[in-house]
């Protein structure tokens, strides 16, 4: 119980002082894929903790609950003599707590899966359609789909495809298509889809936890300057901003599981291209972000060992 206790603490502490820390730390996007590996850290050792909480607590409650007369015995103890502090109530206590708190969990899974099968659906129902009234360019690599809106974006299935408007070809200059092409193609290589949908599922499962919807936010952002980067190390970052400005200020909304090349944070994303930061600030970012990852796993490895220490010194 010591150790549920203190893992829900631990949980409630990252989730508190961990959005504004990270926030700070990857606003700017100068370390981007260490800023979501820092996020990602933040939110799985939150719930992982609450997760082993809830787990602990209910095969305690249910081992306890293997003796009917005993379980009895202590609810009355709690409902007739509630100020006195006894054995019976204390348990009746912690384990009414954790049925709570496994059910709530068991709950929150149930409803992130749904939510996810939901969205692979429709992302799969989504990209077969595309390849049923889109078009195919020699030597392009994507869907052309027949549209007066201006869109690039990618949609992951069997098979991934990247689909470009017919507005946004017409908009956008050979390299800029190229780089574009190479946003959406990094989307897809480094999978950030899934990530998003997973990451999707549980913030609208939990809207009122701040680590997971703000995390989901920011993490979005940095997937899209994650792919920048791998865009404009191939084809420079004037055509991928040239690109980005081209087919901005779309209007139509994307599927779900979609990634757009000018659909998250653009302007950040230009400031970012056109003014890059120093290796010194890089590095500086960098060291902080490993720091505040190094202190959210091994804080976790701390609060378990210091429970386990002092349950054998005092037991």
């Amino acid at each position: 119980m010591t150790l549920a206790i203190a893992l829900m603490l631990y949980g409630a502490t990252v989730a508190t002082l961990g959005p504004p820390v990270l926030r700070r730390l990857t606003r700017r996007g100068n370390a981007p894929r260490l800023g979501i590996i820092a996020w990602v850290v933040a939110i799985v050792g939150t719930l992982g903790a609450w997760a082993a909480a809830a787990t602990m607590l209910t095969v305690e409650f249910a081992t306890y609950w293997g003796h009917p007369h005993d379980a009895l015995r202590a609810c009355f103890a709690i409902m007739w003599n509630p100020i006195h502090d006894g054995s019976g109530a204390t348990k009746a206590v912690t384990f009414a707590v954790g049925a709570l708190v496994a059910a709530c969990t068991m709950a929150v899974v149930a409803r992130a899966v749904s939510v996810v099968r939901e969205m692979r659906r429709r992302t799969h129902a989504h990209a077969k359609a595309l390849r049923l009234v889109g078009r195919r360019m020699p030597g392009l690599g994507a869907l052309v789909l027949d549209s007066p809106e201006r869109q690039a974006y990618c949609v992951p299935g069997r098979p991934d495809t990247i689909v470009v408007t017919s507005a946004a070809l017409d908009a956008l200059a050979p390299d800029q298509l190229a780089a574009v092409l190479a946003h959406e193609r990094a989307h897809l290589s480094g999978r950030h889809a899934p990530l998003t949908a997973v990451l999707r599922a549980i913030a609208t499962t939990l809207p009122g936890l701040r680590l997971v919807t703000a995390g989901t936010a920011e993490i979005t952002r940095l997937l899209e300057m994650c792919a920048d980067d791998k865009a404009a190390d191939k084809h420079g970052s004037e055509p991928l901003l040239g690109g980005l400005l081209a087919i901005l200020g779309v209007s139509e909304a994307l599927p779900d599981g979609a990634m757009a090349a000018a659909g998250t944070a653009v302007l950040a994303r230009a400031e970012r291209l056109v003014d890059p930061v120093s290796r010194i600030r890089r590095a500086t970012t960098r060291t902080a972000l490993l720091g505040v990852i190094a202190a959210t796993v091994t804080g976790l490895a701390f609060v378990a060992a210091t429970v386990a220490f002092c349950s054998a010194v005092l037991g």
